[in-house]
C-alpha cells in the first residue's frame, strides 16, 4: 500500500506512507500563494536590502519606491532618506542667499 518511491514499505496504506514522507505541497493556486508573486516580492525586498546598504532610506518596499529613491540619489548625488530633501532648480542667473 505505500507510495512506490517508499524506502521502508512497510506502511498500512498509501496516505500513512505520505504522512511519514512530510510530503508538501507549495504554490498551488487558491490558499497556496503563487509562486510568481513570491519571487517578485523576493527581489523588490532583495532591490530594498541592497538600497539600504548603500545609505538610500526608500519611503517604503515597493518597487516604484525604491527606483525613486535610488534615481533621487543618483541626480542628487547623496542618498536618499528622511534628511534629503528635493529643491526646485533656481532659475538660470538667480544667486544662492
Amino acid at each position: 500500500m505505500c507510495r512506490s518511491g517508499c524506502p521502508t514499505q512497510d506502511h498500512a496504506s498509501w496516505g500513512a506512507c505520505a504522512r511519514a514522507a512530510n510530503l508538501k505541497v507549495a504554490y498551488c493556486g487558491i490558499g497556496g500563494g503563487d509562486a510568481t508573486a513570491q519571487k517578485r516580492w523576493d527581489s523588490e525586498l532583495e532591490l530594498y536590502r541592497q538600497a539600504r546598504k548603500q545609505g538610500v532610506q526608500p519611503d517604503g518596499t515597493k518597487l516604484n519606491q525604491i527606483t525613486a529613491a535610488l534615481k533621487a540619489s543618483d541626480a542628487a548625488g547623496a542618498a536618499y532618506g528622511k534628511d534629503f530633501n528635493k529643491a526646485t532648480p533656481m532659475p538660470a542667473g538667480a544667486e544662492a542667499v
